[in-house]
């Protein structure tokens, strides 16, 4: 049986492309270039949603809170080795109040509950890795995007990842900062590029490689 690995994240894992307003291609987005690194030996599995958060309901659109979908969603991809959520971004938006330590103690409690999932090999658990994004750019609050986002938001995706590190640490949840190591385009400034995809699937592949050993 292969190794199963879901990608769980937002509209940088689903590939958006702010360029064109659609999607990047599979040999583009970082999942797929994920799955040519690992082989045949792995399956990959992309759970990428443009707006998720990681706890949040969001009063302006149906479906986005992780919280509440990552159960069932592991459950159906059972059994699996590896389960790496890669989310925040969203949470930054104004309209949830969250400072940039409660991003990180929700997508902490989200990491916890992935963890504790009966859908990895034999009944037990998958492993958790846990990717922040790269920080949103400052000049995100010149485009139009900040409309939706509102204010600060670079600041709190700026923060909120030492905070996570820490609040995991001596969990059993490794834990990967992609920083500035990744990317971003020059549009919205909190989306990758296409140079960003292929960065952020080397560092995972590092990664995954490091925890399968």
């Amino acid at each position: 049986m292969k190794k199963r690995v879901v990608c769980f994240g937002d509209s940088n894992t689903w590939g958006y492309d702010a360029e064109t307003i659609g999607r990047f291609s599979e040999d583009i987005r970082w999942p797929c270039l994920l799955q040519q690194r690992l082989g045949d030996d792995y399956q990959v599995i992309e759970e990428g949603l443009s707006g998720r958060t990681s706890v949040n309901d969001d009063p302006l659109v149906e479906g986005l809170n992780a919280f509440s979908y990552i159960h069932p969603c592991l459950m159906s991809h059972s059994q699996l080795e590896l389960v790496v959520i890669m989310l925040g971004t969203n949470d930054t938006k104004e309209r949830f109040g969250l400072t940039a330590y409660n991003i990180a103690q929700g997508i902490a409690r989200l990491a916890h509950k992935a963890k504790s999932a009966n859908a990895g090999r034999l009944g037990g658990a998958p492993k958790v890795l846990v990717v922040t994004p790269p920080p949103i750019g400052a000049q995100y609050a010149d485009t139009d995007i900040k409309h939706p986002m509102g204010e600060n938001c670079d600041m709190k995706s700026r923060e909120f990842p030492r905070h996570l590190k820490g609040l995991l640490k001596g969990t059993g949840i490794d834990f990967l900062d992609a920083g500035n190591a990744v990317s971003m385009n020059q549009i919205d400034f909190m989306h990758l590029d296409q140079a960003g995809h292929k960065q952020l699937a080397d560092l995972v592949f590092e990664k995954v490689e490091s925890i399968a050993e």
